[in-house]
C-alpha cells in the first residue's frame, strides 16, 4: 500500500512539517479578505487588490531569493522562511488587539508571506529530493498530495467555525504557530546537509536571477509542462471569484452550499494520489500524465450549466470531483517527473521561477477575469476560461524523455546556441 511504505525517520519530519503548515495554511483560508471586510470595512476593489497585490509583489521579492537558496544548506533556509511567515503573521492579531491594524499592514504581510512560501518551496523541492530514494520520489510526492487534498477538505469548514466562534484574527494565529510547529518538524530532521558545492562563478551574478528560466525554457521536455501547468493553474484560480460571485449573487447558493460544493470533492483528491503509483506502475509516467492532464482540462467548461437548486449545486460537486481527481494523479508524477530531470545544483533555482511565473501569472488572470465578468457575465468568463483550458493538453509533451537525452538535447543548444 502507497500508504504504509517506510521513507524513512527524516522523510517522516518532513512530511510532518508539510502537513501541520499545509492544514494551518487551509484553515486561514481567506483570512485576510474576511479580516479586510469585517474589521477594517473594505470594499470588493480592495479585497481583490489585497490578494492580486499579495501574489504578485511577493512574486517579484522572490526574485532574487531563487540563486541565493540554490548554493545554501536548504533546511535552514526552511526554517527561517516558517519562522519569517510566523513572525509576519503575529503582527496581524497584535495590530488588532491594539486597535492599531490597518489595510497596508495586511499587504505588506501578505507580500512577505507570499515571498517567504515561494522561497520555501524551492528549497522544500530540493531538500526532498535529498533525503529521498530517487525510486521513492512518486511515493513521497503522493502523500504530500494526499495531505494537500485532505487539508483542503477539512481547513476550510474548520477555519469559518473558528472565526464564528472566536473572531476573524483566530485562524492567522493557528496559521502562524503552524509556521512555527513546522520549523520545528525540520529542526527535527536531523543528520548533517552538506554545503552545496557552488558550479559556476563563487559569487551572485545577475545571470543567476533568470537562470531557473533559461533551464526550463532550454528543456524539452519541461518547457511545455511548464506553460501547461501555469496556464491551467491560473486559469483555475482566476475562475474561483468569478464562480463565487455566480453562486452566491446570482443564483442564490447560501454559504454552506458553496463550501460543500468545493469542500466535498476534495475526496477526488485522495482518490487520485493513491491511484498515482499503481497507474504509473501499469501504463508508465509519460501516459500517465498526458491521459491525466488532458482529462483534467475538459471539466471545467461543464461549470457554465449551473442553475439553481439541488441539481445546480450537484453538478458543480461532479465537475469539482472529477477536475480534482484528475489533478489528484497529475499531481504528484508531475512533481516528480520535475525533479528527475531538474539537476541538484538547479533543484531551488527552477523551482523558485516555476512558483514566481505561477503566483504572477495567477494574480494577473485573477485581475483579468473580474474585469472581463464585469464588462460581460460572469457565465461568459466562465465560458471563455473553460475554452481556453480545453486547448491547454496541447502543451503537454507528446512523448517521454529519459534524463539523458534531454541532457544531450540542452547541451546541444548550449554548443550550437539555439
Amino acid at each position: 500500500m502507497l500508504g504504509r511504505r517506510s521513507l524513512g525517520r527524516q522523510f517522516e519530519w518532513l512530511w510532518a512539517s508539510y502537513a501541520v503548515s499545509t492544514f494551518g495554511s487551509w484553515i486561514a483560508l481567506d483570512a485576510f479578505p474576511l479580516i479586510a471586510i469585517l474589521a477594517l470595512h473594505a470594499g470588493p476593489a480592495a479585497v481583490s487588490g489585497l490578494a492580486a497585490a499579495g501574489l504578485a509583489v511577493g512574486a517579484a521579492v522572490a526574485v532574487p531569493l531563487g540563486p541565493w537558496v540554490e548554493f545554501r544548506r536548504k533546511r535552514p533556509v526552511m526554517v527561517a522562511m516558517d519562522l519569517t511567515r510566523c513572525a509576519a503573521l503575529l503582527t496581524v492579531p497584535v495590530a488588532y488587539a491594539l486597535g492599531l491594524l490597518t489595510f497596508v499592514q495586511l499587504l505588506v504581510v501578505s507580500v512577505v508571506v507570499a515571498a517567504a512560501n515561494i522561497t520555501f518551496r524551492s528549497a522544500a523541492g530540493a531538500c526532498l529530493k535529498a533525503l529521498v530514494r530517487p525510486e521513492d520520489l512518486l511515493v513521497a510526492n503522493g502523500r504530500f498530495e494526499s495531505t494537500t487534498w485532505t487539508a483542503t477538505a477539512l481547513g476550510p469548514p474548520l477555519g469559518g467555525a473558528a472565526i464564528g466562534l472566536f473572531g476573524p484574527v483566530t485562524t492567522v494565529v493557528a496559521d502562524a504557530v503552524s509556521y512555527l510547529l513546522s520549523a520545528a518538524g525540520i529542526r527535527a530532521i536531523g543528520g548533517k546537509e552538506p554545503r552545496p558545492a557552488r558550479t559556476a562563478a563563487p559569487r551572485f551574478r545577475a545571470g543567476d536571477l533568470l537562470e531557473g528560466w533559461r533551464y526550463i525554457l532550454s528543456h524539452p521536455a519541461l518547457r511545455p509542462l511548464f506553460f501547461n501547468t501555469i496556464l491551467v493553474g491560473g486559469l483555475i484560480m482566476a475562475t474561483a471569484p468569478v464562480l463565487a460571485v455566480l453562486m452566491l449573487s446570482h443564483l442564490g447558493f447560501a454559504p454552506w452550499q458553496y463550501g460543500l460544493a468545493f469542500g466535498a470533492p476534495c475526496v477526488g483528491g485522495l482518490i487520485g494520489s493513491r491511484l498515482a503509483r499503481p497507474l504509473v506502475t501499469r501504463f508508465g509516467r509519460h501516459k500517465v500524465m498526458l491521459t491525466a492532464g488532458t482529462l483534467r482540462a475538459c471539466w471545467l467548461p461543464g461549470l457554465v450549466f449551473i442553475r439553481p437548486g439541488v441539481t445546480g449545486l450537484l453538478l458543480v460537486i461532479a465537475v469539482e470531483l472529477g477536475l480534482i481527481t484528475c489533478m489528484g494523479v497529475f499531481n504528484p508524477v508531475f512533481a516528480t517527473y520535475r525533479l528527475e530531470q531538474t539537476p541538484t545544483d538547479r533543484v531551488a533555482r527552477t523551482l523558485s521561477a516555476w512558483s514566481v511565473t505561477s503566483n504572477a501569472t495567477i494574480a494577473v488572470l485573477t485581475a483579468l477575469w473580474g474585469l472581463l465578468a464585469a464588462v460581460t457575465s460572469p457565465r461568459t468568463a466562465i465560458v471563455i476560461a473553460g475554452l481556453l483550458m480545453l486547448a491547454t493538453p496541447l502543451l503537454l509533451p507528446r512523448r517521454d524523455r529519459t534524463p539523458h537525452e534531454d541532457d544531450a538535447a540542452i547541451g546541444s543548444r548550449a554548443v550550437t546556441g539555439v
